[in-house]
């Protein structure tokens, strides 16, 4: 197994630099993962356009060699590079898919009269219809770990090698200033949940692959 950071995401207003309300466009820090035979590309949130750049860039491979995606949430900052992954199989923790279904369906009913909106949640329905659930160890190396809050299903990935434990964590630890600061992102769908992850998190990990930042060397860890 071997990893790099494809992308570095950033929040579209980071609130602990008290910046006001979409500042920028944000998008989420992407991961690419080589197990066996596999290429796994984590939350893929650039346009299909950059993220193609990107994966030459970082490791001179291309969207047409990845062979499956993974997302921590159905965030849709997340899933931007989908439509140039139809080749991919693509893949999702089941308490996520299951809660985004219901997330969907209940905003239908609240929606029932506006066309437009109907019409986007049931492209968002046929989406998730795609995913399919994978197992606990889906790759060599590769474990999935829950840390719902964020959303009700978030689950990361957990790369143990022989020296770190490398997490990617999705938004449960946005950056490296939530993670000095011992806080989670305020638009989490449970926050006691997420503060509870964020220390699963905290005590697991070396190294920690956040949701919008570059990798950050975990020192609390040890305290």
């Amino acid at each position: 197994m071997d990893w790099k950071v494809a992308s570095i995401g950033t929040l579209a207003n980071h609130p602990l630099w008290n910046e006001r309300p979409e500042h920028r466009i944000g998008h989420a820090t992407t991961t690419l993962i080589k197990s066996d035979d596999a290429l796994l590309l984590v939350d893929p949130s650039l346009t299909p356009d950059l993220m193609n750049a990107r994966l030459d860039e970082r490791w001179g491979v291309k969207l047409s060699d990845v062979t499956h995606v993974f997302l921590t949430s159905f965030d849709p900052d997340r899933r931007r590079t989908l439509q140039g992954l139809v080749h991919a199989t693509w893949l999702m923790h089941e308490p996520e898919i299951q809660s985004a279904a219901t997330a969907i369906q209940d905003e239908l009913v609240r929606a029932e009269n506006d066309t437009e909106v109907v019409n986007i949640l049931n492209e968002h329905l046929v989406l998730l219809a795609n995913f399919t659930v994978p197992n606990d160890n889906p790759f060599s190396c590769v474990d999935l770990f829950p840390i719902p809050g964020f959303t009700l299903g978030s689950c990361g990935l957990l790369l143990p090698t022989s020296e770190r434990t490398i997490l990617i964590t999705g938004d449960t630890v946005a950056t490296q200033e939530h993670l000095e600061k011992g806080s989670v992102l305020q638009n989490c769908a449970n926050i006691e949940l997420a503060k509870e992850s964020f220390l699963e998190c905290v005590e697991i990990a070396d190294i920690i692959i956040p949701g919008r930042d570059n990798v950050i060397l975990n020192t609390n860890r040890s305290q």
